[in-house]
C-alpha cells in the first residue's frame, strides 16, 4: 500500500495538469479548504468527490469499556464527509 499524497504532491499534480505553477496551485487548495470551512454549516459539495455535513448528534447512553457503568453521552454536533457516487464508482468499479 502506498503512502497518501502530500499538499505539495497534489499542489504539484495539479499545477502539471492545469499548466498553471505550484503557488498558484496550492494557492487554489487553500481557497477551497477555507470555502469548505466556512460553508460546512449549510454542507459543502465538491462535485465528483462528495459533501462535507454538520449533523446534530443527540444525547445517549453510552456504556464505559473499563467498567461497564452505564455514562450519559452529551449531545454534539459533528462533520461528516458523504462520498458520492461517481467517486465510490471511480475507486470501486460500478457494479
Amino acid at each position: 500500500m502506498s503512502k497518501a499524497l502530500t499538499k505539495s504532491q497534489i499542489a504539484g499534480a495539479i499545477a502539471e495538469k492545469a499548466e498553471i505553477s505550484k503557488k498558484q496551485a496550492a494557492a487554489i487548495l487553500e481557497i477551497i479548504a477555507q470555502l469548505a470551512y466556512k460553508n460546512a454549516k449549510n454542507s459543502f459539495t465538491l462535485p465528483g468527490l462528495g459533501k462535507l455535513v454538520l449533523v446534530h448528534r443527540k444525547a445517549r447512553l453510552g456504556r464505559n469499556p473499563a467498567t461497564g457503568e452505564t455514562i450519559q453521552i452529551k449531545a454534539k454536533k459533528v462533520v461528516k464527509f458523504r462520498v458520492a457516487k461517481a467517486a465510490k464508482d471511480a475507486i470501486l468499479g460500478a457494479k
